[in-house]
């Protein structure tokens, strides 16, 4: 293996899926500047995700509706907005 191109904060980190509040700990050097308590009682770096394997429609089997950034809301209005010109 060569040498020095391995990141140095490879740690412990907490990812959660913030549509259903899924959270599980794994090892990563994702950047993050907030941090939880999790379920151990240690505090690790949090690192939040839109969706996970407990949510996707492909592992899930449902379908739901995820729009955690407005996007339709945003659509609409500039759309409603194009429609009055």
């Amino acid at each position: 293996m060569k040498k020095d191109i391995h990141p140095e904060n490879y740690r412990l980190v907490v990812f959660k899926d913030m549509t259903n509040d899924y959270t599980f700990v794994t090892r990563s050097c994702a950047e993050s500047t907030e941090t939880i308590k999790h379920e151990d009682g240690n505090e690790y770096p949090l690192v939040k995700l839109d969706i996970s394997h407990m949510s996707h429609p492909f592992f899930t089997g449902k379908e739901q509706y995820v729009d955690t950034a407005g996007r339709i809301d945003k659509f609409k209005n500039r759309y409603a907005r194009h429609m009055k010109k």
